[in-house]
């Protein structure tokens, strides 16, 4: 496949610009229906979402294969239900398949919210303009509606002769991101449903992400013997031995800052405790503590290599008190986002025709967060992130209340997004 020039860019962008705003109205309403269908996770029950998405997708003309994840494997990541959705269109004979990937479910909404987190209204913000307020509205559920118009407006400047266009587009959607996305992505792939080339995942507009940390989730549960309080001799606490541990690990934060990641958008590795719990009463030695892990693992280092440390650090704290035993068990493991070769191909496209629909250089850089695309680039499937969205998650409210989304900023990446798979298409 041939670079495109300038000239090419320039026609793709002139041609598609047009379609996607004929269409705009009708994709924010198709944004607006996603947003309006609860998917939290947890409790991720799931099925009820992807079938109005399903709905959604025919109604505009796509062939949705829908495929049901056993209840096995539902079960083992936490979840009640979910169900993948791939769309398929295939150009013409040869060419590249190019996957577009987007998660439906989503965090609960919390607390704090001015507008109704179901309801997708749209305010104008004099500084950003129109905005659409809702929980997924900016991750990722606005990707749904990017990459279904963008695909769209592939068809529809197809069937204008005025490209053409070898290769086939696949449509991803899944609904278990928050839980890691072993029965979304990773399971699509395992089943030998997709086997694309490239891979775009849900992101923002003003930046292409090819690299982003890794994440160890890992509980340590204490184990000591409980005793009556007015006599904690004759126990074994828990508690004291869990207080040790924890003093161990928030003093490793200080050598782990000094591990500074090469790539822009990425710091240092970090280590959080989200989680505790234990004891029985008041009066009663405490017999068992339990805590949570957040280890984030920077693209340089090795995930194993930074488990097995974790490990021997937590065991050598808790081998200080006498009595007590300590288990470890690995609640979750997210391999870090790597740059694979072939990724620039779609990171310079992605960067060219951004810059022309938002009028701004557009970035390429890491993010500190972990996502379903390494699912893609662990297969060896060249992957970055880019979508609707503003420069920042805390722009977007991500994962907080209001939660919203510049609908200029929706046109601009779909047009983007579209630009760049007619050119990596392209005859």
């Amino acid at each position: 496949m041939t670079a495109a020039t300038p000239a090419d860019s320039r026609s793709a962008d002139a041609a598609l610009a047009p379609i996607v705003a004929r269409n705009f109205e009708r994709e924010c309403a198709f944004l607006a229906a996603v947003v309006r269908a609860p998917s939290d996770n947890p409790p991720g029950d799931c099925a009820a979402p992807a079938q109005t998405a399903r709905t959604l997708l025919e109604e505009l003309g796509f062939t949705v294969e829908a495929y049901p994840v056993p209840a096995p494997a539902v079960s083992a990541v936490g979840m009640i239900c979910a169900t993948n959705l791939i769309v398929r269109h295939r150009f013409g004979e040869g060419g590249p398949c190019i996957a577009l990937n987007a998660h439906g479910d989503v965090v609960p909404p919390g607390s704090g919210w001015t507008q109704d987190p179901y309801g997708a209204a749209v305010l104008n913000d004099p500084a950003g303009g129109p905005t659409m307020y809702g929980r997924g509205v900016a991750v990722s559920k606005s990707d749904f509606a990017t990459y279904a118009f963008a695909l769209r407006a592939l068809e529809e400047l197809e069937r204008s002769a005025q490209a053409r266009l070898k290769g086939s587009v696949e449509l991803h959607f899944t609904y278990d991101e928050e839980a890691g996305g072993d029965i979304g992505p990773r399971w699509i792939l395992a089943q030998e449903l997709s086997r694309p080339d490239y891979a775009i995942c849900a992101g923002f507009s003003y930046a292409v992400t090819s690299a982003h940390n890794g994440c160890l989730h890992l509980e340590v549960v204490v184990h000591g013997r409980q005793g009556h309080a007015a006599m904690p001799e004759s126990g074994v606490d828990a508690l004291v031995a869990a207080t040790g541990i924890l003093q161990a690990l928030y003093a490793s934060r200080g050598a782990l800052e000094k591990r500074h990641s090469r790539i822009p958008g990425i710091d240092h590795p970090t280590l959080n405790v989200g989680l505790i719990q234990g004891g029985i009463n008041t009066n009663v030695v405490p017999d068992r503590v339990a805590f949570r892990i957040d280890r984030r693992i920077i693209p340089e280092e090795d995930p194993q290599a930074a488990e097995a440390q974790l490990h021997a650090l937590i065991l050598e704290a808790g081998a200080a008190f006498a009595g007590v035993r300590v288990e470890l068990r690995r609640v979750l493991l997210a391999e870090p986002l790597k740059k694979l070769p072939g990724a620039e191909r779609l990171t310079q496209a992605l960067q060219r025709h951004g810059e022309h629909f938002l009028g701004v250089p557009v970035g390429e850089h890491g993010v500190p967060l972990y996502t379903d695309a390494r699912h893609y680039a662990a297969a060896g499937i060249p992957t970055v992130l880019y979508g609707a969205g503003p420069r920042t998650l805390a722009e977007a409210h991500g994962h907080a209340a209001d939660e919203c989304l510049r609908l200029n900023d929706l046109k601009a990446a779909t047009a983007t997004v579209a630009a760049t798979l007619s050119e990596l298409l392209s005859v």
